[in-house]
């Protein structure tokens, strides 16, 4: 994805997602507030609630806005993890040995965060602090690295579902044509 593509698209996704996502807080909070103060009402019609009637329908426009900003967020995430893979030092390279590196580091932020534990514990509140502090910086490092390999073997399996599809279409292709 060259520099100008990455650009335009997160000036067109990020005001998206925040958009979706302030209006799927809006919708929430109308959900909460809205049906206790209209729960005496009913529907003509069947027999609803009128508060359980806006609450069901505050709630669906809610998720309809969390579904849209989770589509932005995830192409915006792609574009994060591979802005933070570059700059962790992690070449673009082949799919396999990128995902076997992915999983060394792992390895090796689990260790190394573990060998840190004893040492910080000794700082007494700062140290706990500190321990904490590790944990989230180490946890949220692997679950990049683990969505960068999910990635990975995404597009593997992709590109042999593509490779397949194609073997068929000719083979088939080549049948009718014997007919």
């Amino acid at each position: 994805m060259s520099t100008k593509h990455i650009g335009e698209e997160v000036r067109r996704r990020f005001p998206r997602l925040t958009m979706s996502l302030v209006m799927a807080v809006i919708f929430w909070i109308i959900n909460r507030v809205v049906p206790p103060t209209i729960s005496d009402l009913v529907v003509p019609g069947p027999n609803i609630n009128a508060g359980a009637l806006v609450g069901f329908i505050a709630l669906l426009f809610t998720g309809i806005f969390l579904i849209r900003a989770l589509s932005d967020a995830l192409i915006l995430s792609d574009i994060v993890t591979d802005i933070i893979v570059k700059r962790l030092g992690i070449k673009e390279e082949r799919s396999s040995r990128r995902a076997a590196r992915d999983a060394i580091y792992i390895i090796v932020i689990i260790l190394v965060a573990t060998a840190l534990y004893p040492l910080l514990g000794t700082l007494g509140d700062t140290g706990n602090t500190l321990t904490t502090v590790t944990t989230y910086v180490a946890l949220a490092i692997i679950l990049l690295l683990i969505y960068d390999i999910g990635r990975i073997v995404y597009r593997m399996i992709e590109q042999r579902a593509e490779s397949l599809a194609d073997r068929l279409a000719k083979m088939a292709e080549r049948s009718k044509n014997r007919e």
